[in-house]
């Protein structure tokens, strides 16, 4: 597991006059939250401190009636709060300055004379740090590896929650793929019309049931799932193709679910047919080169090789392109963990591949007529490849 306080620059070495840190509200701050393993809505610190008679110590500053759980959960040798580092001026009643203010006295006590932080340390500390004299120096890769290497309980809470957000797919495919429809092709449920927003409820409220947040199913139907980011509202329609996406976070572990899949009620014409077994085919190809050592743009060329072998292009229209174009307009994935979208990307630029990485692998083919075909799933690399997170079928028939 790698060690999220450890700087990744080449040209920052940790001495004996260099703190590192990380900031912000761990319940909103992934980063942070990932660091410390604890999660609260106030602002923390936690900061890797040089001692005055040798060695290191990691000391988190936390609000005072956080104190006694920080002690119990989070990953800290030591736990202060604000008022323990009050500076001669005293804190401010502001809670975030107030941390920033305590963090900057606590490194200036250490010895520390300049600062090692992540990408995201808020202002306001790079502000109090600067006013004492202490160097700030960004380094935008610290934490990144560390929250890509997922270990054993991360991984175990991934699993847990793509198997209640795959139970959700499941549930919103059947709806629509049995719901009837009325004379003019729109589907009806329990009497009235199915629309994206009513299976995107029921998606919500069977997420909500389970202890999961969802931010917004995408349930977009027809031409509308061209867009291959659009929510979908408005009836659906059989015959046309549905793209369902969930990318739910589990309120228990904070880890995130995300499976799509594409539903088609009633008759599958040979377009959608082919459409679709050529975004299996690029999914699979995908899939087989994420290995470790392999990079998220060797994973992006196996899937756009794959679907130029079916006949489709690839990248967003140009003024010469036929209306009637079929194109894959997005990379092949990216990271999942405490955020829906986390690095690396599978797309042109991505990185290396380590052990540990958890990826989406979601190939897509969207057309301005007839819509979208898109399916995902969530993989996860080990030393001899990737293992599959996903039991979900992947056809378009769901009655």
């Amino acid at each position: 597991m790698s060690d999220a306080l450890a700087p990744v620059r080449p040209d920052l070495a940790v001495d004996d006059h260099t703190a590192v840190m990380m900031a912000g509200v761990p319940a909103t701050n992934r980063s942070l939250l990932h660091a410390i393993r604890f999660s609260v809505g106030d602002p923390a610190a936690i900061l890797d401190l040089p001692r005055p008679g040798g060695g290191r110590e990691r000391r988190l500053i936390i609000r005072d009636i956080e104190m006694q759980r920080a002690r119990r959960e989070a990953r800290a040798d030591a736990v202060s709060c604000p008022a323990d580092f009050a500076p001669a001026g005293g804190l401010s009643g502001d809670r975030a300055i107030a941390t920033a203010q305590a963090a900057a006295e606590c490194i200036a006590r250490s010895g520390a004379t300049r600062v090692i932080a992540d990408r995201s340390l808020p202002l306001i500390h790079a502000h109090e740090l600067t006013a004492r004299g202490i160097e700030v120096l960004c380094d935008p890769e610290m934490g990144i590896l560390a929250r890509r290497t997922k270990d054993a309980a991360e991984v175990a809470a991934l699993r847990a929650a793509q198997t209640v957000t795959e139970e959700a797919m499941e549930m919103a495919c059947r709806l629509v793929a049995r719901a009837d429809a009325d004379a003019d092709g729109t589907l009806m449920h329990d009497g009235r019309p199915l629309t994206s927003e009513r299976v995107r409820a029921a998606i919500d409220q069977f997420l909500g049931d389970r202890g999961f947040e969802s931010p917004g199913a995408i349930v977009a139907g027809g031409p509308e799932g061209a867009d291959c980011h659009a929510h979908g509202h408005g009836p659906l329609r059989t015959g046309e193709p549905v793209i369902i996406d969930i990318f739910p976070r589990d309120r228990a572990s904070g880890y995130h679910g995300d499976c799509t899949r594409t539903v088609v009620h009633g008759e599958i014409s040979p377009l959608l047919a082919r459409m679709h077994a050529a975004v299996v085919a690029a999914k699979a190809a995908a899939t087989a080169a994420a290995r470790p050592g392999a990079t998220g743009e060797a994973v992006h060329a196996a899937t756009l090789a794959s679907l130029s072998e079916h006949g489709f292009a690839a990248g967003l229209p140009g003024p010469e392109d036929p209306p009637d174009r079929i194109a894959i307009v997005h990379g092949t994935g990216h990271g999942i963990g405490l955020d829906v979208h986390e690095p690396p990307l599978l797309d042109r630029g991505g990185p290396p591949l380590v052990v540990g990485d958890a990826l989406t692998i979601e190939p897509g083919l969207y057309g301005p007529a007839v819509g979208g075909i898109r399916v995902e799933d969530l993989v996860v690399l080990t030393a001899d490849g990737c293992e599959s997170l996903n039991r979900l079928p992947e056809g378009l028939d769901w009655a």
